[in-house]
């Protein structure tokens, strides 16, 4: 009888630990927003809105921060005088 108690109350905190670790869990899991480029204006005209896939979308990141390093290379930096 002893026995069966101990069985069974540890088998009920067994289940009450269950179902806070499914709630903490279930707590802790967001949707991530998707990417959201920054809008870009000048030579590449007005930003739309992101479309295609993920891959796609890396693609032209990527593309954008290679002109951004490129365009900040061509320019001409002043050097100062040394006496």
């Amino acid at each position: 009888m002893k026995g069966l108690f101990g069985i069974v109350g540890l088998l009920l905190s067994l289940a009450i630990v269950g179902i806070l670790v499914k709630k903490q869990l279930a707590s802790t899991q967001q949707i991530v927003p998707g990417l959201q480029l920054p809008a870009v204006t000048g030579a590449q005209g007005a930003a739309s809105a992101p479309d295609g896939t993920v891959r796609e979308q890396a693609q032209q990141v990527q593309q954008q921060v290679k002109q951004a390093v490129e365009a900040a290379m061509q320019k001409q930096r002043t050097e100062p005088d040394e006496k």
